[in-house]
């Protein structure tokens, strides 16, 4: 298996619940709600998605959902254009909750593989919210060539900094990300992909549940 990169930052917390809606009633994370969770796909914008080109799967115990890209590739250098630099992807997600539940998304998990010759440098960053709330503050992470290998970073929230969906309430779940690639002193191609050499990889998006209650 091939080793790729790893880092860990925190998310910092977006906008307070209106205090009139329905809250969460547990300090601490509770469990899935034992009903399967759907996520749907409204929307799909960006240079890096094309239509048909990203997919969204529940994990069958309800922690998390997955998102894969087929054709989400930045490159510079060599014959490239000067728009492939940066590559970008928006998605509005729906994610059907059991009534009772509401969720917040407690980390992420990006996976991906680079090919930067020397010189040059790879650029991730991802920010998500739900409709109506400001978003994430938007984290990044770098990749510096020479380097030909699978990535990963891996970005988690405190538990007191969670974002929480308002309670009963429909709201969609927008993710944004980007990446991009910088050729530097290099002349060479370089890329940085969403994808992997086995075409395994995928983007998990990791799920904290807690019950509501009236306030």
């Amino acid at each position: 298996m091939r080793k790729g990169l790893t880092a860990a930052a925190a998310v910092l917390p977006a906008l307070a619940l209106a205090l009139s809606a329905p809250v969460a009633s547990a300090e601490a994370s509770d469990p899935p709600p034992d009903d399967h969770v759907l996520v749907d796909v409204l929307t799909v914008n960006g240079s890096g998605c094309k239509p048909g080109t990203a997919a969204v799967a529940t994990a069958s115990d309800n922690t998390a959902f997955t998102v894969t890209y087929s054709d989400y590739l930045a490159q510079a250098g060599g014959k490239s254009s000067p728009v492939d630099f940066r590559k970008n992807c928006q998605l509005a997600l729906r994610v059907h909750v059991p009534q009772g539940f509401t969720y917040a998304i407690a980390g992420a998990d990006y996976r991906g593989f680079a090919y930067l010759a020397d010189g040059a440098s790879g650029l991730e960053r991802a920010s998500y919210y739900h409709q109506g709330q400001a978003q994430t503050t938007p984290v990044s992470h770098t990749v510096d060539g020479s380097y030909s290998d699978n990535w990963q970073f891996s970005d988690r929230t405190e538990m007191t900094e969670l974002v929480w969906k308002p309670c009963g309430e429909d709201r969609n779940f927008n993710i944004n990300t980007e990446l991009r690639v910088y050729k530097g002193s290099s002349k060479d191609t370089s890329f940085m992909a969403f994808d992997s050499t086995d075409g395994g990889v995928q983007t998990t998006y990791h799920f904290a549940w807690k019950k509501c209650s009236e306030v």
